[in-house]
């Protein structure tokens, strides 16, 4: 990768940051500079949310058949330079290759459901009590629509948040994460090609805590999309709460996984690796927290300390590695503190725990307390615990203690069981006899409690990011 600074997108064109300084933007394998970043300033933001801002009075006019149109050579290209997109997801960000073609796939899906979804903004007409009106009511696009996304899958949620606002006739300012700020600039220059106007989508690379507030509290940016920590999210939302403005937050998860002693057990274990472990653990939706009924805990434990020791931690473009390197030190950091703080206090490590480089090997704990750090705490690594219950009623009862609830699974083959706890977890998204990590374009993405607050996908951001306009004809 060149080391020559990669610049913001701002009205369609590559543009220098005001200050002109720059930042290394690291590959987490071995810390070495994959790319040099132009680093954003307040001023920067405050160009790209007037380019939105002065593009959106035309875009917003835009036909639904032209934004469908855009959306759907995006996804196009998209396709057809999968492997430079994968490239980037490996380099950059360590992913190793099935996670990385698997998100370019969805990635793609989220571009042509947008696509589909230009004409569905549709309104009513609406009975009247005064003779001689004619009544309806119709959706307005709102504006400038900012999108704050993170490291983790950084094209799913860079198309996340762009493709809806802009099949509703929104522009979009995009703070990336400072860990990938080359795959935004590449997806601003997939929309681009794909045709979208200048200054419909703009890109401003830097760091958060610099940018994010000014982005946020900007009075032309009228809805903030968010992806990241409880902590930031809360703060998001104290901003936009100030001054009545629309957010959408999808935050962290403790992500409970159930095995009943009915459960087909293969079938769990290959669930619990996958989620527990894709992408290193890196993953909002991990499954972090294991409870198993205690007539099939030793089988199961068993098989998924077996399935866990067999994981790969080779070279990322090899099919068969599924650990890769932890993005930064800050979160290896973390990682070992939880982790350390978790044997002190008396947990045992079944298999894993040790570092080969930035990699964590992945890791299963039991004999954990709630006094535990990891047992509270997101960790966001390949480190899961396992726990033995009594019952299914205790199991419930665990799962949901948690302030967090983005994602939920059960495995079990009793109907009832099934769809009790289908209906009592307390979280957003809830899998029966399927693993915690799943999404689809269309589905409502987001959790409750301090996972998030709203939802992402085709029917939430046409009511999201549209308002409602009444229009009254008096013809008699």
């Amino acid at each position: 990768m060149t080391k020559t600074p990669h610049q913001l997108w701002i009205g369609g064109k590559i543009v220098a940051p005001h200050a002109g300084d720059s930042f290394s933007d690291l590959n987490p394998i071995d810390d070495s500079t994959y790319a040099m970043i132009g680093r954003g300033s307040p001023s920067d933001v405050e160009r790209a949310v007037e380019s939105a801002h002065t593009t959106f009075q035309s875009y917003r006019r835009s036909l639904p058949m032209e934004r469908e149109n855009w959306l759907l050579r995006a996804a196009d290209l998209l396709e057809k330079q999968s492997n430079e997109f994968v490239d980037i997801l490996v380099d950059e960000i360590g992913s190793p290759l099935l996670k990385a073609q698997r998100e370019v796939a969805t990635a793609i899906a989220i571009l042509r459901a947008a696509a589909g979804a230009t004409h569905q903004l549709s309104g009513k007409t609406l009975p009247t009590d005064v003779p001689g009106r004619y009544s309806m009511s119709v959706r307005r696009p709102l504006g400038v629509i900012a999108g704050i996304t993170p490291f983790n899958v950084p094209l799913i949620k860079n198309i996340k948040h762009s493709a809806m606002p802009l099949a509703t006739g929104n522009t979009v300012v995009l703070l990336p994460s400072e860990h990938a700020p080359v795959m935004a600039l590449k997806v601003a220059s997939l929309f681009d090609e794909a045709g979208f106007p200048d200054g419909s989508f703009n890109v401003v690379t830097g760091f958060g805590e610099e940018l994010g507030d000014t982005l946020t509290c900007h009075p032309l940016v009228r809805m903030v999309g968010f992806t990241g920590s409880t902590r930031v999210g809360h703060h998001i939302s104290a901003l936009c709460g100030k001054q009545a403005k629309r957010y959408s937050l999808e935050m962290g998860g403790k992500n409970p996984l159930v095995v009943l002693k009915d459960a087909e057990l293969d079938k769990a274990v290959q669930g619990s690796v996958i989620g527990s472990f894709l992408y290193q653990g890196q993953i909002c939706m991990a499954s972090s927290r294991i409870y198993v009924e205690k007539p099939v805990h030793d089988d199961f434990l068993d098989k998924f300390v077996a399935a866990t020791g067999q994981l790969g931690m080779e070279d990322l473009r090899s099919p068969a590695t599924m650990i890769g390197p932890i993005i930064h030190e800050r979160q290896r950091a973390r990682i070992k503190d939880h982790l350390r703080d978790a044997v002190e206090k008396g947990a045992e490590i079944l298999t894993g725990g040790q570092w080969q480089g930035n990699r964590c090997q992945p890791t299963i704990l039991t004999g954990v307390q709630d006094n535990m750090l990891i047992c509270r705490h997101e960790t966001f690594g390949p480190i899961t615990t396992v726990q033995s219950v009594d019952s299914a009623d205790e199991a419930l009862q665990r799962a949901n203690d948690s302030k967090l609830g983005l994602s939920a699974s059960v495995y079990t083959t009793n109907l009832t069981q099934a769809m009790r706890f289908a209906e009592e977890l307390q979280a957003g998204m809830v899998h029966v006899n399927g693993t915690t990590i799943q999404d689809e374009p269309h589905i409502p993405f987001g959790g409750v409690g301090e996972s998030g607050f709203g939802r992402e996908s085709t029917d939430p951001d046409l009511a999201e990011m549209t308002e409602w306009k009444w229009i009254t004809f008096q013809h008699d």
